[in-house]
């Protein structure tokens, strides 16, 4: 190897390794700053955040309704997205009908494919309505929960819902599933 290429590779090394002692150096340097964006987030606000209501029953919140009271709130906050009816404006946002055991793809709504009330109560409270996710009482959450599932046939208009009741809820897919979260 010729003395010229020597002191060439010499120079990358030497470059290579000052770029890297400065990458370090100026990670270091950032890690020691503060950021600064944003405000640290107070209990009271962390209480709202995770609103998770599994279908053991805890979880939910006080509060009733009955399907008469969600038709109000519904056509209000949610037939936008999913119509008066609950038919929905898009394929994703039908909320009845459906059949699981069709010949050809089945239609998931609520009424043919969820197989816990728990689960649309727990969906429907976190992000629900979807451009207010959150915004709901448990109260309404209740009420339109009711109207929903009376819009399926799977409730009556005058069934109180809450956090009694809706544990009690049939629902026609609910052998559609295979819990395997014990299984070894």
């Amino acid at each position: 190897m010729s003395m010229p290429n020597i002191i060439e590779k010499r120079n990358k090394l030497v470059a290579l390794s000052l770029a890297i002692i400065a990458l370090i150096s100026f990670s270091s340097m950032m890690q020691a700053q503060t950021i600064g964006l944003g405000t640290p987030i107070s209990e009271s606000q962390l209480q709202g955040f995770d609103l998770i209501a599994p279908p053991n029953g805890s979880g939910y919140p006080d509060g009733s309704g009955t399907a008469v009271q969600g038709k109000v709130i519904f056509d209000r906050r949610c037939a936008a997205c999913h119509a008066m009816d609950g038919s929905g404006t898009s394929g994703n946002t039908r909320l009845v009908g459906g059949n699981m055991q069709s010949a050809e793809r089945p239609i998931r709504t609520v009424g043919s494919y969820w197989p816990h009330a728990s689960t649309l109560f727990d969906y429907v409270r976190r992000a629900m309505p979807a451009d207010a996710p959150k915004s709901l009482s448990g109260s309404e959450v209740y009420q339109v929960i009711a109207y929903v599932l009376f819009l399926n046939g799977i409730v009556d208009d005058s069934m109180v819902l809450n956090k009694d009741s809706i544990m009690d809820i049939d629902m026609p897919n609910k052998d559609g599933f295979i819990d395997s979260s014990q299984a070894l």
